[in-house]
């Protein structure tokens, strides 16, 4: 019989406080660069019944100048994205247009140009069909570019890391030459489209995507052809696709990279940013990501082997101050039973141990994990321990030596005994 914990439910020596919705975000030079200190940008719902009567003026001029174009008469395919008719007069239909719109300042005959443009270019470039492809980079799969769990408003995640191509060898395997990028960029755009099959098309639904891009390792001369043709390639076919684009690991080169991508990039798009510099990866991610949807390697609690039972089970949150130790308890164990656990705090470097505490007076305390210092880097625990009587784990974590505020999260279950008479 299992018992799995709610947050609701477990017995703690404090107030979890998730944070539901971002806090505004300090002012630093990265954030003067790009002329923002949070990100400005607002999603749009759209309901057609919402817009100004302008923006309805418009969507019906760019329906009526999109019939047009195909001499009143579009065929299914050529005028259809992700299996949606751009002109069968549904609500899907008009989130589609909208965003084309949207990303052209409701300027029709940009609009209607950008749209035109993307339709070619799905049909040259087998778009519909690419999910099928079997492209070859199952080393690249949930290394480089991977869909994985969704933000605290239901965004699908997508999660981008290129420092492995600081491997020469690796770098050349996949960039080599002109033919070998062109296999890249189709495979990226397979990682996308499978993202977007996640999305609702609905007013008011789930319309767009959540980015998280990590900078670590980033080898910035050597991608910058690859880098470049994602960025035009995404901005010209995929508009209004991304709600926030989060950066992580940020280096303090970031500056020229910036700088370097900055002219292919709208004013919207970038009022999409949230950076983080490195060490802070966590402390970004939890604001936007509940800690069971993040990867381990930035401080959640997700692990690969995860993503095959099904949706993961919720997390507790909490913060540690600086100077602070927290004890987490959790009471209620029967003898025999197995309590298995996960727990992350953000950037760790500090002091962690598990004991198990009976009920029984005169018993011993049981030392499960001896106090020892967890690394910056380190990714979250997962133990387990089987009681032979009834009593309590407490889970430490000691900041006493630190003055920052770390976030961090942790789960358990706990299994009962199945006895037999």
């Amino acid at each position: 019989m299992d018992a799995a914990s709610s947050p609701m439910s477990q017995k703690t020596p404090f107030q979890d406080t998730p944070e539901a919705s971002p806090k505004p975000y300090k002012k630093s030079f990265v954030a003067t660069l790009m002329g923002a200190a949070t990100p400005s940008f607002k999603e749009d719902n759209y309901f057609v019944s919402l817009l100004k009567s302008s923006e309805k003026k418009a969507l019906q001029e760019l329906k009526d100048k999109l019939l047009a174009s195909f001499d009143g008469a579009p065929s299914s395919s050529d005028a259809s994205m992700w299996g949606i008719p751009l002109l069968g007069g549904d609500d899907r239909a008009d989130v589609i247009l909208l965003k084309f719109l949207r990303a052209r300042d409701f300027r029709v005959g940009d609009a209607l140009n950008m749209l035109l443009k993307c339709l070619a270019w799905r049909k040259e470039f087998g778009a519909d069909s690419i999910l099928e492809e079997d492209l070859g980079f199952k080393e690249l799969e949930g290394v480089i570019a991977y869909m994985q769990g969704y933000d605290r408003e239901g965004h699908p995640v997508c999660y981008n890391a290129y420092g492995v191509f600081r491997d020469k060898d690796m770098y050349e395997r996949i960039f080599g030459d002109e033919e070998k990028l062109k296999k890249f960029l189709r495979w990226r755009v397979q990682v996308l489209e499978r993202g977007i099959k996640l999305l609702h098309f609905k007013p008011g639904g789930i319309n767009s995507l959540i980015q998280v891009t990590d900078l670590k390792d980033m080898p910035k001369r050597e991608l910058r052809a690859a880098s470049n043709q994602i960025l035009s390639l995404f901005q010209d076919n995929y508009p209004e696709m991304v709600a926030r684009k989060i950066f992580i690991n940020v280096p303090w080169y970031f500056s020229m990279l910036y700088s370097m991508f900055s002219p292919f990039l709208t004013q919207r798009t970038k009022s999409k940013f949230v950076i983080s510099k490195e060490g802070n990866a966590a402390e970004t991610l939890y604001k936007f990501i509940r800690p069971e949807d993040i990867p381990v390697q930035y401080g959640g609690l997700s692990r690969p082997s995860d993503l095959q039972n099904g949706p993961p089970k919720p997390a507790s949150e909490f913060t540690v101050k600086g100077g602070e130790k927290v004890n987490i308890q959790i009471e209620g164990i029967e003898a025999g039973a197995t309590i298995t656990w996960d727990i992350v705090v953000g950037g760790w470097d500090l002091e962690y141990s598990a004991e198990f505490v009976p009920n029984a007076e005169g018993s011993y305390t049981i030392a499960v994990e001896k106090p020892r210092k967890i690394g910056a880097t380190e990714e979250a625990i997962h133990n387990s321990f089987t009681s032979r009587e009834s009593g309590k784990m407490v889970l430490s974590v000691d900041n006493s030596a630190s003055r920052k505020k770390k976030v961090a999260a942790y789960r358990y279950v706990v299994r009962k005994c199945n006895t037999t008479s």
